[in-house]
C-alpha cells in the first residue's frame, strides 16, 4: 500500500498520448471503481474529521491536510450506496483530488493499485443502461468490469452551478454576431456536455456535440469525406481531454495532421489540474486551454474566437 500511496504525486506529472492511469479503489461491496491518476493530489489515512453543521448528507466533514482544510465526501453515499458509520472511518482512506478548481476529499473503503492504460481501451458504458447514472466508463481487467465514475455529475448534484452568460462578457452586439456561427463540443460527461450547451446557447450560438473524442474525429472526418469545410462550419471545437477511446490530445494531433482541417481552432478544456496541461496543449497544437466549468471563462474564448473571424 505504501507504493502505491508514494507513487502517486511523481505519477500525476506524467502524461502520455492517449494515456492513462487509473488509481482503483473500493466502496461497500467488491466492485472495483477507477479515477484518473492525474486528478488525485494524494492518498492518505482518513485522519478525525471536523463536522460542518448542515452540511449535505454525503459532506461528512473537514479534514486538515498539509495546511489545508479539505471537505470530505462519503463517496459511497454519494452515489446512492450506504455510507461509511464513523466508528469504521479510521479504516478507510481518503483520496485528495482536484475537479473544477475545486479540492476535495473522495472518501473510499480501499485503495488498490495503479493501472497503466490507454483510453482506446476505455468503453463508453452501453446505452441500455440510460443516462440517471453515475458512470462515464468502464475497462475490463481480469475479466472484470472496472467502473469510471462521473465525478462531475456527483459535483454537479451536490454543488449546482449557474450556467449564465455575463453580460459584461457578451453585448448585444456580440451575441447577435454568435447567431451566425456553430461550435463542436466534445466530452463523455452529460453534465459537462450540458453545462456548456446551456451557456453557448444563452451566448446565442448553435452546438454540436459528441460523446468523446472518437465521436468527434469520425463526424469531422465524414464530413471532410463529403466535401464540406469543417473550419468554416465550425468557428471551433472545444474538447475535454479525458475521454473514452480517444482523448482530446489525441484529437487534436489527429485534426493538425488532415490538411483539410489542420487550422481548425481547437480549445482543451479539463477538470484535471497541473501545470502540465499548459505544454501539452502546445505540443499537440491545441489554440487555447480552459480549466472546466466557468460560463465566463467559456464565453470569453468564444467571443474572442468571434472577433478573431471578423477581423479577417
Amino acid at each position: 500500500m505504501s507504493g502505491i500511496l508514494d507513487s502517486v504525486n511523481l505519477r500525476t506529472q506524467m502524461v502520455g498520448q492517449n494515456r492513462l492511469e487509473l488509481l482503483l479503489f473500493g466502496l461497500e461491496t467488491d466492485q472495483q471503481y477507477g479515477i484518473n491518476v492525474f486528478k488525485v493530489r494524494e492518498v492518505l489515512q482518513c485522519p478525525e474529521l471536523t463536522e460542518v453543521p448542515r452540511q449535505t448528507s454525503a459532506i461528512k466533514g473537514m479534514a486538515h491536510i498539509r495546511g489545508e482544510t479539505i471537505p470530505v465526501l462519503d463517496l459511497s453515499e454519494a452515489i446512492g450506496r450506504n455510507n461509511v458509520p464513523q466508528d469504521q472511518r479510521e479504516d478507510c482512506f481518503l483520496i485528495v483530488a482536484e475537479y473544477n478548481r475545486r479540492t476535495l476529499a473522495f472518501l473510499v473503503r480501499k485503495v488498490d493499485r495503479i493501472l497503466n492504460t490507454q483510453w482506446d481501451q476505455i468503453m463508453a458504458p452501453p446505452t441500455e443502461i440510460g443516462v440517471e447514472n453515475y458512470l462515464t466508463a468502464i475497462f475490463e481487467y481480469e475479466g472484470k468490469l472496472i467502473e469510471i465514475l462521473d465525478v462531475e455529475q456527483i459535483l454537479a448534484d451536490l454543488y449546482p452551478m449557474a450556467t449564465e452568460v455575463s453580460k459584461d462578457v457578451a453585448d448585444d452586439e456580440v451575441r447577435e454576431k454568435a447567431r451566425e456561427h456553430q461550435i463542436l463540443i466534445v466530452d463523455d460527461s452529460s453534465v459537462a456536455r450540458n453545462q456548456m450547451q446551456r451557456s453557448l446557447e444563452n451566448l446565442g450560438i448553435k452546438v454540436t456535440s459528441c460523446n468523446n473524442g472518437r465521436m468527434a474525429w469520425d463526424l469531422l472526418r465524414d464530413m471532410a469525406d463529403r466535401g464540406t469545410d469543417v473550419t468554416e462550419h465550425f468557428l471551433m471545437v472545444i474538447s475535454d481531454i479525458e475521454m473514452p477511446e480517444m482523448d482530446g490530445y489525441t484529437l487534436t494531433s489527429m485534426v493538425r495532421e488532415d490538411e483539410r482541417m489542420s487550422k481548425m481552432h481547437v480549445v482543451l478544456h479539463t477538470s484535471l489540474s497541473g501545470g502540465f496541461n499548459v505544454s501539452m496543449v502546445k505540443k499537440v497544437g491545441a489554440d487555447g486551454f480552459l480549466a472546466k466549468f466557468n460560463p465566463d471563462d467559456l464565453a470569453t474564448a468564444v467571443v474572442q474566437r468571434i472577433q478573431q473571424v471578423e477581423k479577417r
